[in-house]
């Protein structure tokens, strides 16, 4: 069975896509896992990184394009779940993609209204609720499924987490973060609340798979968009202002998530690692529409720009091995 991972938080801006398209990159390349991406985030930025110009007219502009809109629309239509599932492949990313469309805006108020009737016990509002968790059904070839979303505490996100074993918190070093992680608690305790009402209350159990939903646990959080430099040993650190705010993460993290969701680790830190600003690697990756860690010199890659990017594939690889083991992957 493939495992599902969210990658989320409530702040936007936090390096998010960049650093779960890496992964999912790495993860494929070195573990030699089939890994799919699924982009539920309306603002498609995984889907711009990883296809070219191109692909994306297609996508948009063709009638036969295949989006996660397709996936969403029989629903909206009250015809059910959608049978299909057609992917894309990643050239130079090396993943499948299932891409993201704009149009998933227009399902928030669906999904939002079917939430209010799911948590009363109605069974159309459940299983409109369980998209993403019946769209996994449709991904048992994968070893990897991840999702990118948005930084909204909406009900796209909830649909995603309700449909994913695990979910990582990417964090840029700012006071912003600490208070977007109290708020995914607060968030997240509360739906789950409403949720459990709802299973207890389903009014046609018959007709909704409620064990669809997995136990959704918390793997950690990965720091970012730091300013390190090397210490007197040549150990690259980040800098005074920022390491003082990320020495407040644990605890933070810890008094918030850890009853909020169980723990893929429980023995181990919820540190997942760091990546530190990538300075100009990440334009160049993005025009590229290529992983950090494989940039080449066509890729307008000069100088000291091939040592960062050698660095880059250990940076990403550190965090990867992380999230590969918590998960339970091949156990």
């Amino acid at each position: 069975m493939a495992k599902s991972i969210t990658f989320f938080n409530n702040k936007g801006g936090v390096g998010k896509t960049t650093l779960l398209c890496n992964i999912a990159a790495y993860v494929a390349d070195e573990y030699e896992a089939n890994v799919l991406v699924i982009d539920a985030d309306p603002q498609c930025n995984a889907t711009q990184y990883m296809f070219d110009d191109k692909k994306l007219s297609y996508f948009y502009e063709e009638t036969s394009s295949f989006t996660l809109y397709n996936v969403i629309r029989p629903l909206s239509l009250g015809k059910g779940y959608s049978r299909e599932l057609s992917v894309s492949p990643s050239p130079r990313f090396d993943v499948d993609v299932l891409p993201g469309d704009p149009r998933l805006a227009l399902t928030e108020d669906l999904l939002a209204k079917d939430w209010g009737s799911a948590i009363g016990g109605d069974s159309r509002g459940m299983r409109t609720t369980l998209l993403f968790a019946e769209l996994m059904k449709r991904c048992d070839g994968y070893d990897f499924v991840f999702f990118d979303v948005g930084p909204s505490l909406g009900s796209i996100n909830r649909a995603v987490l309700l449909g994913s074993d695990y979910f990582i918190a990417p964090m840029s070093i700012d006071i912003f973060s600490v208070k977007a992680i109290e708020n995914i608690s607060t968030w997240m305790s509360k739906w789950k609340k409403q949720w459990d009402v709802g299973v207890l209350n389903v009014d046609d159990p018959e007709e909704v798979d409620t064990e669809l939903t997995r136990e959704l646990k918390f793997v950690g959080y990965v720091s970012q968009q730091y300013i390190a430099k090397a210490d007197s040993k040549g150990t690259k650190r980040a800098v005074n202002a920022y390491e003082r705010i990320m020495r407040q993460f644990e605890g933070v993290v810890s008094r918030e998530l850890s009853e909020t969701a169980p723990l893929a680790a429980p023995n181990k830190s919820f540190d997942l690692g760091a990546v530190p600003n990538l300075h100009s690697l990440i334009p160049l990756s993005q025009s590229a529409r290529a992983p950090v860690f494989k940039l080449k010199a066509q890729d307008g890659v000069r100088g000291a720009h091939f040592s960062k990017v050698k660095d880059s594939r250990e940076t990403f690889g550190a965090v990867a091995k992380e999230i590969v083991e918590r998960s339970g992957w091949r156990e």
